[in-house]
């Protein structure tokens, strides 16, 4: 999309809070974290949203249930999702914007945004004169310490284009601290990094998806629980949570979890704690549960929904 013509006539998510007029509808490009998020903060004002990504399903990275789930909610919202599609051109004419698909469609906005993902901002910090070797999109290279081919020079955060989230940015500053300044070799971990997507419902997310599991050679069993909360239940809400877990047949370890659903995100960041720990099913299961809430689920899910070996 950055070469097509009418790039100039959109917004990105850093023009997204300085708006002069509200926009009744507006087209989103892009299928992940900022795409979705904007998509449901939009559509949650009131806004007519067009959600176009060029894939087969939104948020790539993540467990395929809950890729799903999304996609059903976000249309169930009202939220109009264009899958397998980029955007060919945009022209403008007074206020308003038509955006052209490569598809051959046409649809008129008040806005059009990319959120199609951001490259390193590593131009013109001098680091060919340093000699510092950077890599794809101008990423800086760097070991598990943080540390550049260049001896003396380190580099955290996006412009090493490992993992874009801002508490991992700071959890490599930390790393890099303890390295250079205190003396004690600290390597970055990016393992079991709980993340979320304030979409609404929430996405959840820590540890390994199943497609990452099976990749990794572990045989596992899967637990699944899609449920409707109680209080939607009795207030009449159609809203549904799904809390999937991820666990290793030979060690009884959970791998991984992901839930949709209201607060998620609240609920993950915990969930993170014990699978960063090492804990089994078992010991979740041990685990008496607080009812009424939907994290109860975490402890009840006793029933296996399927399980899955590695391809040989």
């Amino acid at each position: 999309m950055n070469g097509a013509p009418g790039v100039e006539h959109c917004i990105t998510s850093n023009e997204a809070f300085q708006l002069e007029k509200f926009p009744k509808r507006i087209f989103i490009a892009g299928g992940g974290y900022i795409a979705v998020e904007f998509a449901h903060i939009f559509h949650g004002l009131g806004a007519h949203v067009t959600l176009c990504y060029r894939g087969p399903k939104l948020l790539r990275g993540f467990d395929e249930d809950m890729r799903d789930q999304l996609m059903d909610a976000s249309c169930k919202r009202g939220i109009r999702v264009l899958l397998h599609r980029v955007i060919a051109k945009v022209d403008r004419h007074g206020d308003e914007r038509f955006v052209f698909t490569d598809k051959h469609e046409m649809i008129e906005v008040d806005e059009c945004m990319l959120a199609i993902g951001r490259t390193p901002n590593t131009e013109g910090l001098g680091l060919e004169k340093a000699g510092v070797k950077t890599g794809k999109r101008g990423r800086i290279e760097v070991d598990h310490y943080s540390k550049t081919n260049v001896d003396h020079i380190y580099a955290i955060g996006d412009v090493t284009d490992r993992m874009a989230l801002t508490p991992v940015a700071i959890h490599e500053a930390m790393a890099f601290v303890k390295t250079v300044f205190d003396k004690n070799p600290t390597p970055v971990d990016h393992s079991c990094v709980p993340t979320a997507v304030f979409s609404q419902p929430e996405i959840g997310s820590v540890g390994l998806t199943e497609h990452e599991a099976l990749e990794k050679g572990h045989a596992i069993d899967v637990y699944k629980s899609n449920f409707r909360p109680l209080k939607f239940t009795l207030g009449g809400r159609e809203e549904r949570s799904l809390f999937k877990m991820i666990v290793d047949q030979k060690t009884d370890r959970v791998l991984g979890c992901h839930i949709f659903g209201r607060h998620a995100a609240e609920i993950i960041q915990v969930v993170g704690v014990a699978i960063k720990m090492g804990a089994t099913k078992a010991q979740f299961d041990q685990t008496v549960a607080l009812h009424p809430t939907a994290a109860e689920e975490l402890v009840t899910m006793r029933t296996k929904s399927y399980s899955k070996a590695p391809e040989r």
